[in-house]
């Protein structure tokens, strides 16, 4: 069974010294989350595949490392910016200076080997080990839900026309969410400020944003069928539009949900039997995640762009670990520079909690 869940993880956490220096300077106020958040909402509402989401999912490809990239359109967030003085932080930059200073060589794996029939049975078996887990006791009142993870990536970068393909430091993102989803910051180099930024707040409408599946709240969750085949209708219903196929955008979504929230053991267990019945989910003989826990993954080929994301699972326990892209077919990026064996991004799941406070942590 696994530890009291209001306590910290037992996952083994990687100090300062032990991961890539990140050089942290004063950085001007940032609202790339904040942005990033009230789209989604947005385009939730809209329920629409406008060429403005077309927009959001192009950049994302150039991008993938940017999590949760449903990204403002690029026009409209570059004129925005502009207008508002602000600085837009591009990938990689850890000095709010405006530049991509990330220099790194890419990052590389080895491509795992795929099982293409093997996906119902390895999710069998990681959802009766998710439904057999502790829940997490309830959240008091005015707590929030805690999540910390190390994150890295692989992108294009260019300066004065010439492109080079760089990577992002390995680098810790704390989140806090208020349960109904209303309050939140975020702490991430190269994202935000030192001190992070708001998630709270109207969205460009000056409307308060609902709870959805691309930006759940932890109350949202507790209300969503538990039953495999309503939860998987409910997320293809609800993502129509959206992605590069509707296959693809529900394994994304589920993979969202597993990653960057809380669900109870009984929603986490209807996440993975969903995702058994979504056509093309494969598992992966090995895959690492971004601190080098090694584990079996469950994952789907992105047929557009060649990617693959990888669920990667601890081979004996079968608790989720993190995430991972790939690119696996083709050459990808400005001029093509993002090769088989790729890792485009990678994150890695640290720490859940509840919290008494933002900035608080376990």
């Amino acid at each position: 069974m696994n530890p009291d869940p209001t306590e910290a993880r037992t996952a083994p956490r990687h100090e300062a010294g032990d991961l890539p220096a990140i050089e942290e300077r004063e950085l001007p106020p940032g609202r790339h989350q904040f942005h990033k958040e009230r789209l989604m909402s947005q385009i939730h509402d809209d329920r629409i595949a406008t060429a403005e989401a077309h927009a959001a999912r192009t950049a994302r490809a150039r991008n993938p490392f940017l999590r949760k990239a449903v990204l403002l359109p690029a026009v409209t967030a570059l004129a925005g910016a502009l207008a508002a003085g602000a600085l837009v932080l591009l990938p990689g930059d850890l000095t709010g200076s405006g530049k991509d200073l990330a220099t790194g060589p890419a990052l590389t794996t080895r491509i795992g080997t795929v099982d293409p029939k093997g996906a119902p049975r390895l999710l069998d078996r990681i959802s009766l080990a998710a439904a057999e887990a502790d829940a997490p006791k309830p959240a008091a009142a005015g707590q929030y839900v805690y999540i910390e993870s190390r994150s890295a990536g692989s992108h294009v970068r260019t300066d004065s026309g010439v492109s080079k393909l760089v990577s992002v430091p390995l680098h810790t993102r704390q989140i806090w969410k208020s349960t109904d989803g209303s309050d939140g910051w975020l702490i991430e180099p190269g994202n935000t400020e030192p001190e992070g930024i708001t998630l709270a707040g109207p969205d460009e409408q000056g409307n308060d944003p609902k709870p959805h599946l691309g930006a759940p709240s932890h109350d949202y969750l507790a209300k969503l069928p538990t039953d495999p085949d309503a939860l998987l209708r409910k997320i293809y219903e609800e993502t129509q539009g959206q992605g590069n196929g509707p296959d693809q955008q529900a394994f994304t979504t589920i993979g969202d949900l597993l990653g960057e929230s809380w669900p109870s053991p009984q929603l986490t267990a209807a996440l993975y039997r969903a995702a058994a019945k979504i056509p093309g989910v494969v598992t992966v003989d090995s895959a690492t995640d971004a601190v080098g826990r090694q584990g079996v993954a469950v994952a789907r080929l992105d047929e557009v762009g060649g990617q693959r994301t990888e669920w990667i699972f601890d081979p004996k326990t079968l608790v989720f670990l993190g995430e991972r892209t790939v690119q696996v077919e083709g050459d990808a990026g400005e001029g093509g520079l993002i090769k088989p064996g790729t890792v485009v991004s990678t994150n890695a799941i640290m720490v859940r909690s509840f919290v008494d406070d933002m900035k608080v942590t376990p």
